[in-house]
């Protein structure tokens, strides 16, 4: 194994086989962690606001994420003076986590934390632009996009720093002009200025991370039963939010990534950079944020399944809770369906469908036991995975990437 002594920044070329470094991976335990903060965000503050807030927070988490995705698919993050500053980047975007419960609100004492959250939050973005303008040195295009970037991102941290000193739902359209900002910038600025070399290891990445995000629904789970002893209810309450997770997993894994990616990989220059860019950058934020509410709502659900001295199995999830895990998912089921219809052209019908039928369903699922709710939902997500696997069964032309009716 070669060990790069060099200091320098390096680009990574089209003829390398790039691969998914380690550092990368353990830049991501950071995120998971973030997740795991904001999930515990809205369950703090089970409200419409709350829930908005949870929704703004993993946009700008997504925000930090993607930008070190691209990075990673430009530069060799993992040599030279690159793992400084991803190791500078992480333990930013660490302390960007820490702050999350007090990122709205601030506690007593201490320092005050909605300005700590954005001016970590600023220093993650520009330590990102910092090493994209240094790779960059010999590349004027992608410097000149970079500066873009640097200027676009300003007027959203000054929103974000003016929000700081708000409340409720003021702070919160703050927040979300600020973001629409900063995502507009990013959309205009989808240029074949841009480097995608590496289109597999640029899929991998975002692979990686959804399953990242279906790992924190599970978590969800095991946080919901940890304090309350064993029973066949919690077991069987357990099974349907694991047997949940593995249907989202293979609504994704099975095609829907395979197409993403073999677009990605048969397209040059702009058009490479655009489909990364609507592919992965924009569409997959709802489906993270999808993936998110539902961890939300198995908690909740498993919390009134396991809690005995509070609730009985008879009793219903209501109001936030249960629209987090059939919204989230039915969320979920339309971003997949807009991956669909950025690659193919076309929408997934039964999905969607699936996802109407969800949120029209919710007022009678709230009359029903949360162990039944969630069974429900399980088995739903089960029979649109059975429908879909018997069309690929009986048309194995399907998987090809370019008869992909079922993505």
């Amino acid at each position: 194994m070669r060990v790069p002594t060099k200091r320098g920044l390096h680009l990574v070329t089209r003829d390398e086989d790039h691969k998914v470094t380690t550092l990368e991976l353990f830049f991501d335990l950071v995120f998971v962690y973030a997740i795991t903060q904001t999930t515990q965000l809205m369950a703090d503050h089970l409200s419409p606001l709350g829930i908005g807030q949870g929704v703004a927070m993993i946009a700008v988490l997504w925000w930090c994420w993607c930008a070190y995705a691209w990075l990673a698919n430009t530069l060799h993050v993992d040599r030279g003076i690159a793992q400084l500053a991803m190791f500078a980047a992480m333990g930013t975007m660490f302390l960007v986590s820490l702050t999350i419960p007090e990122a709205f609100t601030d506690l007593p004492g201490g320092l005050y934390a909605p300005l700590m959250f954005v001016g970590c939050y600023f220093l993650v973005r520009l330590l990102h632009l910092t090493a994209y303008f240094g790779a960059a040195r010999t590349d004027p295009e992608l410097r000149k996009v970079v500066l873009k970037m640097f200027v676009g991102l300003l007027p959203s941290v000054a929103l974000l720093t003016v929000a700081a000193f708000f409340s409720g739902w003021v702070q919160l359209g703050i927040w979300a002009i600020a973001l629409l900002a900063d995502y507009v910038n990013v959309f205009r600025t989808r240029s074949s200025d841009w480097r995608l070399h590496q289109p597999g290891h640029f899929a991998e990445r975002f692979g990686l991370i959804v399953i990242i995000a279906l790992g924190e629904s599970i978590v969800a789970i095991g946080i919901g039963i940890s304090s309350y002893p064993m029973s066949w209810p919690i077991t069987l309450a357990a099974v349907f939010g694991l047997t949940l997770a593995s249907a989202m997993w293979w609504m994704y894994f099975a095609v829907v990534s395979h197409v993403s990616e073999h677009n990605l990989k048969r397209a040059e220059g702009v058009e490479r950079v655009r489909i990364g860019t609507d592919t992965y950058t924009f569409l997959h934020l709802p489906l993270i944020a999808g993936i998110v509410l539902v961890a939300l709502g198995l908690k909740k659900s498993l919390l009134y399944v396991s809690d005995t001295e509070h609730h009985s199995l008879s009793d219903g999830l209501h109001g936030t809770p249960i629209w987090a895990l059939t919204g989230g998912l039915a969320l979920y089921l339309i971003a997949l369906s807009g991956l669909r219809r950025r690659n193919l052209g076309s929408w997934n019908v039964q999905r969607l469908v699936l996802a109407v039928l969800l949120l029209a369903a919710t007022p009678l699922l709230e009359l029903v036991p949360a162990i039944v709710l969630v069974g429900v939902v399980a088995l739903a997500a089960v029979a649109l995975v059975l429908l879909e696997r018997r069309k690929l069964v009986s048309n194995p032309g399907l998987l090809h990437p370019r008869n992909h009716s079922s993505a």
